[in-house]
């Protein structure tokens, strides 16, 4: 049976619950629920298992925080003998308007420390789907911008994105990522990049 590595990257613990770094934990909280799924806390996160038309999946949010995401994701690659190609990372990008969402095959972790030790540990060569939470924060105060939380406003308009992020990964893992970007990234959700010279974030 092929298997997969969902990793929905965020900081453990309720005082992170609902922050804009957390929009990965998110997206696996949705896809979980809608598969009548729960999490158990197992080595370096919180892991669900599940299967999708014969294929096994893991959901992994590390426990590890999220500048010490690669050691959670080189963890269970190993332990569950994932191949990197199956792995797929969902993210927040400051660099996409809030709501807006890209799929990629690999490429830099830019500035996001999440991604950047995952970098270390395994390389570049993983999807990563990249969820926008804007950047309309003053110089400076990006650290606790990406920390706060969304007001309920901002809920209901990420909404409909968590929705197709949990049907990119379903399509992730049936179809595989060329498809899935194909018939995902051209969608009116996928709102392209801001101007704003921040790529990523901390």
């Amino acid at each position: 049976m092929d298997k997969y590595l969902i990793v929905g990257l965020g900081n453990p613990g309720a005082e992170y619950a609902g922050t804009r770094h957390n929009i990965g934990y998110m997206v696996l909280d949705a896809f979980a629920k809608a598969s009548n799924i729960v999490f158990d806390d197992r080595r370096y996160g919180y892991v669900a298992e599940t299967s999708l038309r014969g294929r096994k999946l893991f959901l992994l949010k590390p426990t590890t925080y999220m500048n010490l995401s690669g050691n959670a994701v080189r963890y269970w690659l190993n332990k569950e003998k994932v191949d990197e190609s199956r792995l797929l990372v969902v993210v927040d990008d400051l660099s996409l308007p809030l709501g807006g969402i890209r799929l990629k095959g690999n490429g830099s972790a830019g500035t996001h420390n999440g991604l950047g030790h995952i970098q270390q540990l395994i390389g570049q060569q993983y999807a990563r789907l990249r969820i926008g939470i804007g950047n309309d924060f003053p110089r400076g105060a990006q650290v606790d911008y990406v920390l706060g939380r969304f007001c309920a406003e901002e809920l209901e308009q990420l909404q409909p994105s968590i929705d197709t992020a949990v049907e990119m990964v379903k399509s992730f893992v049936l179809v595989g990522i060329d498809y899935t970007m194909n018939h995902y990234n051209k969608r009116k959700l996928a709102v392209p990049p801001s101007t704003s010279s921040s790529d990523e974030h901390a």
